[in-house]
């Protein structure tokens, strides 16, 4: 019987699952993604049972989920899915924003003069709205140095790349965040992990 890290992503129409014992070598990992757009609230749970059959989700010892920003419904149902594991298996649980998790692979587009720099990941909404964040890169680890956010019209954050999606690479990216949060057996409070939300859900921005 092993213990398990779980990594949960669907930030995008695209449902993210990487799976690894805990004892295990990242490269063991077992990955699925899925395309759903709307079915996700129907086949996110039967996904996950695919992947590591319910019986045996007591033998989870840590989870990661990506908080957003991205779709509400898609963000939102695997954050409560987390959550309530989380919780009621008395696992850690941590959040990452979906930025985040690509900035170690979109920080590569930068000029290499830049790349000691900080830098933003933006992202172009209907209306042409955007939202950013901003990191930094230091010796191949991440830095939040500002959660994604609704830009003004005089924001013009500089370096930036746009968001690209790639929920293959990013839920690896994920479980390898979870992987170092077990293997330094960081506290993962269940509680302050929410979705990130930089425009309201409530009609289009």
């Amino acid at each position: 019987m092993s213990d398990w890290l779980l990594a949960l992503h669907s930030s995008t129409e695209t449902l993210g699952i990487a799976l690894v014992a805990a004892e295990a070598p990242i490269g063991e990992a077992r990955v699925m993604c899925r395309s759903l757009g709307r079915a996700l609230t129907n086949e996110l749970v039967i996904s996950l049972q695919q992947l590591l059959p319910a019986d045996h989700w007591a033998d989870i010892r840590r989870l990661a989920v990506a908080t957003g920003p991205g779709g509400f419904t898609g963000t939102r149902l695997t954050v409560v899915l987390a959550r309530t594991l989380a919780q009621q298996l008395g696992t850690p649980l941590h959040g990452v924003s979906s930025f985040a998790l690509m900035a170690p692979r979109l920080h590569q587009q930068l000029p290499e003069l830049q790349r000691d720099q900080p830098f933003s990941i933006v992202q172009t909404l209907p209306r042409r709205r955007q939202v950013a964040g901003r990191y930094r890169i230091v010796k191949a680890k991440v830095e939040e140095l500002e959660s994604p956010r609704l830009l003004s019209e005089r924001d013009q954050p500089a370096p930036a790349v746009e968001m690209a999606i790639d929920v293959p690479a990013d839920v690896r990216q994920l479980l390898r965040y979870c992987r170092e949060c077990h293997d330094r057996d960081l506290p993962g409070p269940w509680d302050p992990v929410l979705p990130i939300y930089p425009t309201s859900p409530v009609g289009p921005v």
